[in-house]
C-alpha cells in the first residue's frame, strides 16, 4: 500500500510579487514532492497566499483597491511564478477560500467553547511588517528585530487564546516528537523560550475588518496567525484529503519558527487535532549578509532569478549551494559559476559525448558494473534528511566517474559497446535522481537516452560568459 507524504510551503503574503525567498522554499517542497512521487508514495503539495491581516489592508489601501481586489490582482503573479519555475503543487488555498473560513470559524468556536479564549485588552507593541506580538525586550532599539522598522504601540479590546496554560504540553510534546523542530539546532532555542514561560496570545483584532469574524463575535476578526496556520489543515477536510491530516513537513522559514513551532502546535493541541509530524525551518538568502526584504530594498524577484541562467540552474543552485538548515549569500557569480562548472562542464559534457559516441557506434547490453559507484542508499538518506547539498554533490560524483569512465576506456579509439551500455544505463539513473531538482533537463535526458535510436542532442547547459 502506497505511503501518504504531505508537505506545505507557509502561506505567502500577496503584497508584492515573489522573490527569491518564496522561491527557496517552494523549490525546496517541489523537490520533496517529486521525490516521494519517485518512492511511489501518494503525495499532496499545499501553497498558497495568507490574504488577510492589516498588512495586506495598508497595502491594499496605498493602492487604492479594496483588499479583495489586491490580493485578487496579485495571486496570478504567484502562480505564474511557480509555473515558471516548474512547481507542481496540488492546490494553491487562499485565507479567502469560503472551506479555510468556514474551518477557521468552526475551530474559533471550538477553542471558545473549551475556554481558551477570553476577552481582555491588549497593551504592548506590534509590528504590521511581520504581524507579530513583541515585548519592549524583543525590541531592538524600538525597533521590530526582523524588519528594522518601528514597532507600533498598541492599547485595544482584545480576545486572548490562552497560551500560558500550554507550556508544559508544548515541552511534553516536544520531548514525545524530538524530530518535530527542525533542524536541531533551531530545538533548543525554542524550548528555552517555552521554558522561560508563555505569555496569553491577542487573537482577535476590533480595529480593522479585513479577515474573518470571530463567531462568538463579529465586531473583532481572527488574528491574522491563527487565520493562517489553520490552511494547513483546512486543505485537508475536503472529501479524499482527509487521510493526507497530520502534515508531514511543514517547509518554513526560520523567522516563522515561533508561530509553527509554539503558537501551531498550541492552537491544535487546544482543539482536539493531531500535530503535524515536523516542522523544518530552513536559513535565509542574503545579499551581503543582509536578509533579502523588499521593504529595505534587498530583494530579487523570480524573473530575475531566471533570467541568469535558467529555471533548471537556479532550483540546482539554490539547493546545491548552502545546507538546507542554514543561510546562504546569493549572487550572480555564484550561480553562473555552478552552471558552467558543474551543470555545463560536468554533467552537459557528458551528455554530449556519450550520445555522440553511442549515435556512432550503438551500444550492446552487458552486466552494469559502473552503475555499482553510485551511492543511490546514501543520496535517499540525504534527500529523506534534507540534505539536498550532500545528495547533489554525490550525484555529480558519480557524474565524474562516468566522465572518468569516458576517459579511461578512450572510447573514441575503441568503440566499446558494453562500455557504451553501461554509460547509457547509469546517465539514466542520474537522470532519475536529478529529475526532482532540475525535471525539465532530465526529461530531456531520459527521451534521449531512452530512445531506440540515441543521438547525439542540442546541448543542455550553454556556458555562460561571466564579466563582473
Amino acid at each position: 500500500m502506497a505511503k501518504k507524504f504531505y508537505v506545505t510551503t507557509p502561506i505567502y503574503y500577496p503584497n508584492d510579487i515573489p522573490h527569491i525567498g518564496h522561491a527557496y522554499t517552494t523549490i525546496a517542497a517541489d523537490i520533496l514532492a517529486r521525490w516521494h512521487k519517485i518512492k511511489g508514495d501518494e503525495v499532496f503539495f499545499l501553497t498558497g497566499t495568507d490574504d488577510h491581516g492589516k498588512k495586506i489592508a495598508q497595502a491594499a489601501e496605498k493602492a487604492g483597491k479594496t483588499p479583495k481586489r489586491f490580493t485578487d490582482d496579485l495571486i496570478p503573479k504567484f502562480k505564474n511564478a511557480w509555473k515558471k519555475l516548474n512547481i507542481e503543487y496540488d492546490r494553491f488555498i487562499r485565507t479567502t477560500d469560503k472551506d479555510h473560513e468556514k474551518i477557521v470559524s468552526e475551530v474559533l468556536q471550538k477553542v471558545y467553547d473549551k475556554g481558551d479564549i477570553y476577552k481582555g485588552v491588549y497593551e504592548g507593541f506590534y509590528c504590521t511588517g511581520c504581524e507579530a506580538y513583541y515585548t519592549e525586550k524583543d525590541l531592538v532599539d524600538g525597533k521590530c528585530p526582523v524588519h528594522k522598522t518601528k514597532a507600533e504601540k498598541l492599547k485595544e479590546e482584545s480576545y486572548f487564546f490562552k497560551l500560558s496554560k500550554y507550556q508544559k504540553p508544548l515541552l511534553k510534546f516536544y520531548k514525545e516528537n524530538p524530530d518535530f523542530i527542525s533542524p536541531k539546532k533551531r530545538k533548543q532555542e525554542i524550548i528555552n523560550r517555552v521554558k522561560e514561560g508563555l505569555r496569553d496570545l491577542s487573537i482577535s483584532r476590533a480595529n480593522f475588518d479585513w479577515g474573518i469574524p470571530l463567531p462568538f463575535d463579529k465586531k473583532h476578526v481572527c488574528y491574522v496567525w491563527f487565520d493562517a496556520l489553520f490552511n494547513y489543515y483546512s486543505a485537508t477536510r475536503q472529501k479524499g484529503k482527509e487521510k493526507f491530516w497530520p502534515a508531514d513537513v511543514h517547509l518554513i522559514g526560520k523567522d516563522i519558527s515561533w508561530f509553527h513551532c509554539v503558537y501551531w502546535p498550541a492552537f491544535l493541541i487546544s482543539a482536539g487535532i493531531k500535530c503535524p509530524e515536523k516542522v523544518f525551518s530552513h536559513g535565509w538568502w542574503t545579499f551581503d549578509k543582509e536578509k533579502i526584504s523588499k521593504s529595505r530594498g534587498r530583494v530579487i524577484n523570480v524573473d530575475e532569478l531566471i533570467s541568469i541562467a535558467g529555471v533548471d540552474s537556479a532550483r540546482y543552485f539554490l539547493l546545491r549551494a548552502t545546507p538546507f538548515g542554514d543561510d546562504g549569500d546569493f549572487s550572480k557569480e555564484a550561480l553562473i559559476k555552478r552552471h558552467n562548472g558543474e551543470l555545463a562542464n560536468k554533467l552537459g559534457n557528458l551528455i554530449l559525448r556519450v550520445s555522440a559516441l553511442i549515435e556512432k557506434n550503438r551500444i550492446e547490453k552487458t552486466e552494469n558494473k559502473l552503475l555499482r559507484k553510485l551511492k543511490v542508499k546514501q543520496i535517499t538518506e540525504f534527500i529523506d534528511n534534507y540534505q539536498f547539498d550532500k545528495a547533489l554533490s554525490d550525484i555529480f560524483s558519480f557524474i565524474d566517474v562516468c566522465n572518468e569512465y569516458v576517459q579511461n576506456k578512450k572510447l573514441w579509439e575503441t568503440k566499446d559497446k558494453k562500455v557504451l551500455f553501461e554509460l547509457k544505463e547509469s546517465i539514466l539513473k542520474i537522470a532519475d535522481l536529478l529529475w526532482p531538482f532540475i525535471p525539465e533537463s532530465s526529461e530531456k535526458i531520459k527521451k534521449q537516452f531512452s530512445a531506440k535510436k540515441i543521438k547525439k542532442g542540442e546541448i543542455l547547459f550553454k556556458k555562460i560568459k561571466w564579466k563582473p
